[in-house]
């Protein structure tokens, strides 16, 4: 689960993607009906936080890299 990398509850996620807790839930269980540009939202406000998103080889995965500290 991307959010578990981060730290950040269901009501933290949704709030910085514009989007309800229930929205991020079926995101992350894939229960579908989302708009594309809804998904978007979530993965952006979680690419800002580290989360990459990627398609290997017809597999999605999530990796986590913390973000580089500003001085270091």
């Amino acid at each position: 689960m991307a959010r578990a990398a981060v730290r950040l509850g269901v009501r933290e996620v949704a709030e910085l993607a514009g989007v309800t807790p229930y929205t991020v839930s079926r995101f992350e269980t894939e229960q579908g009906g989302l708009r594309l540009d809804t998904a978007e939202k979530l993965k952006a406000a979680l690419t800002k936080l580290g989360v990459r998103f990627t398609d290997e080889q017809g597999r999605s995965c999530v990796c986590y890299e913390p973000p580089a500290v500003a001085g270091s």
